[in-house]
């Protein structure tokens, strides 16, 4: 038996242009359902919303996503989760990249830095309002603070 946990992201009419964003953030590719292909559509104006979309990133992680329905009583403008992603220290280019790259459009609330515990790490809120933590693990490499493994 084999179990796994993947985020479910809903958003406000651009679930299509988020998943697109983490694709290349990411790696991977989109597939997108939307609610006119399945036959699904209550209004003309969700013809073309998402239904359900799925990425499987380069690194074979994965999530889900969907246009959820205006009726919906989540609070959109902060909701309160964090997608955590990290690695190992060999892997600091890498998700440094995704940090920078989610961080375009978005807001910055701690820097990607070195930390007192020794792991890189910082968080952001992304340009479609899905707040992420990222950490890279030192693997006991040495530096000064801010400084990339070597």
């Amino acid at each position: 038996m084999s179990t796994w946990l993947n985020p479910y992201l809903k958003f406000r009419d651009t679930a299509a242009d988020a998943l697109a964003f983490y694709a290349e953030v990411f790696g991977g590719k989109a597939d997108v359902l939307t609610f006119g292909q399945a036959g699904a559509a209550d209004t003309p104006e969700r013809e073309n919303l998402v239904m359900h979309g799925h990425l499987e990133t380069s690194d074979g992680w994965t999530f889900m996503a969907c246009d959820t329905a205006d009726a919906d009583p989540r609070d959109f403008e902060a909701p309160p989760i964090d997608l955590c992603v990290g690695s190992d220290a060999d892997e600091y280019d890498k998700v440094a990249g995704w940090f920078a790259a989610l961080s375009e459009g978005g807001s910055v609330f701690l820097p990607l830095e070195k930390q007192m515990w020794g792991d890189w790490f910082g968080q952001v809120r992304d340009k479609f309002g899905v707040s992420w933590m990222v950490n890279i693990a030192s693997n006991g490499a040495e530096g000064a603070a801010g400084d990339a493994p070597s």
